[in-house]
């Protein structure tokens, strides 16, 4: 089709000599993806015929010339030439399409397209035809006509519609060998969001579904929907430590390889500091790392993680940490999943860092079956033995915490982080709550930041109630407490 992504939906492309229907609003991209599967065939050094009703010559190049494209090398058959063709046949001087007699334009496109003879086509569109015909019955026998008719041409033909009749045109979606529809939706705030089903192909295997795409210059790209199963890659299951000994104490020796891990507590804690190390740790050893920021400009992270000892820029400069900055109102579920997908198979990342769950929520906040799609890419993650790390900013400061959404049930590893008071201070501490991979400490220790990066204290043995935020004292009258001997 030369749609990137859409051939492999189609898994290899349609049967050629057939013809499709390509459904869709006005605007959502129909008229690009005929341009597309035409310039296709240019390139492979074959005949095409592009047929517009609805469309001017000139408005069709300002869509290319907005792509970049040149259409010298398309046959354009506009209304204008039908209409010149008619005049000559009736008595009437000014032409409309419901005032010509259907099978009279139809004769029209057939002598164009014997004279011609394009291995592909595009008719644009249905609409106009469909003024044409007086009943439904007619319509349809004008469509079985033009089908005949390319049935013996070796053509593969692309009949578009808008649908401005407000309904399926079941009819013509029974005639067609395949038919593929496109669909828009306009969030509240954002850009407009676009998908693409496939609802049939007669005598070919295609994957079944939503699949997101977007328009830009260029054209026309399709993010298949991601599917983990029969993905699985042979890997190594071991711990990837760290590097700092109390944390991958209390980790069981690290993060285990294909797992995904959650850190979680409220803003300011050093959930995203974490997952800085963790990424710095593994562009020292060689692999590389994808970096989603959603909540925080590039530099700001950059000049943060700078000042807590842990400079990323030379591993930037070398390629093995990619920080990409998403705006929630501009991606789609299923680029980010593609984005992550092709990084993984194409390029080898091993750590996939997503910094925010909560701006990727705010950015699908009106996607239906999020938490599936999530899902689905961190089993494909896992099968890859791609270390997932997910950052989640619980609602509150100090005291009973609240998430936006519960996606712990999704995390292989489950680390939290709390504010809590001592002598008149405020304190972090850290905790692992669940490790799926492998044992791990129960123990709840001091957490620090300082320019000497991240350090863990013992364990807080003397105090009880550390995750609600107000622990009591429980060691031995006149000792120090653990807090004391670890330090601020």
């Amino acid at each position: 089709m030369g749609v990137e992504g859409l051939d492999e939906i189609l898994e290899g492309g349609v049967p050629r000599d057939r013809l499709y229907l390509i459904q869709g609003e006005p605007g959502v991209g129909k008229t690009t993806l005929a341009l597309q599967f035409l310039l296709e065939g240019i390139r492979q050094g074959e005949s095409v015929l592009y047929i517009t009703l609805s469309e001017t010559k000139e408005e069709l190049e300002i869509v290319a010339s907005s792509h970049g494209w040149d259409l010298s090398n398309i046959t354009l058959f506009e209304l204008s030439a039908i209409e010149e063709k008619l005049r000559g046949e009736t008595e009437s001087t000014f032409f409309h399409p419901s005032e010509v007699e259907l099978n009279r334009t139809t004769q029209a496109l057939m002598e164009e397209i014997e004279r011609v003879k394009p291995s592909r086509a595009v008719f644009d569109s249905l609409s106009e035809m469909r003024m044409l015909a007086d009943t439904p019955i007619r319509y349809r026998r004008q469509v079985l006509l033009l089908k005949q008719f390319f049935s013996g041409k070796k053509c593969t033909v692309l009949f578009l519609d808008d649908r401005v009749s407000g309904r399926e045109d079941l009819q013509v979606e029974s005639i067609a060998h395949g038919v593929i529809c496109l669909q828009r939706s306009s969030p509240e705030y954002g850009v407009s969001r676009r998908r693409l089903s496939v609802s049939k192909i007669r005598g070919s295997h295609f994957q079944e579904g939503n699949h997101d795409f977007s328009l830009h210059k260029g054209g026309m790209t399709v993010f298949p929907r991601l599917q983990a199963a029969g993905q699985n890659a042979p890997f190594v299951r071991e711990n990837f430590p760290c590097g700092i000994t109390e944390l991958d104490a209390l980790l069981g020796g690290g993060l285990g390889r294909g797992t995904s891990n959650m850190f979680m507590g409220p803003p300011g804690t050093g959930k995203s500091t974490l997952a800085i190390k963790y990424a710095l740790v593994a562009a020292e050893r060689g692999e590389r790392v994808l970096f989603f920021c959603f909540d925080e400009s590039i530099d700001t992270l950059m000049d943060r993680a700078l000042q807590l000892g842990m400079d990323l820029k030379p591993h930037l400069e070398s390629g093995m940490i990619s920080l990409q900055q998403l705006d929630p109102a501009e991606i789609s579920p299923g680029e980010l999943g593609c984005r992550i997908q092709l990084a993984v198979t194409r390029s080898n990342v091993r750590m996939v860092v997503i910094d925010s769950i909560n701006g990727y929520m705010n950015a699908m906040s009106e996607e239906r079956y999020l938490n599936l799609q999530l899902h689905e890419l961190l089993a494909f993650l896992g099968q890859h033995g791609v270390i997932t790390l997910m950052v989640l900013a619980q609602q509150g400061l100090i005291g009973s915490m609240q998430s936006v959404v519960d996606l712990t049930y999704l995390a292989d590893t489950v680390v939290l982080l709390r504010y809590f008071e001592s002598r008149g201070t405020v304190r972090q501490a850290i905790s692992v709550i669940k490790k799926r991979s492998g044992g791990h400490e129960r123990a709840i220790r001091e957490f620090t930041t300082s320019r000497n990066g991240i350090e863990l204290g013992k364990p807080l043995t003397d105090l009880h109630g550390v995750l609600t935020g107000v622990p009591t004292f429980e060691g031995i009258s006149g000792q120090a407490s653990s807090v004391d001997n670890n330090g601020a």
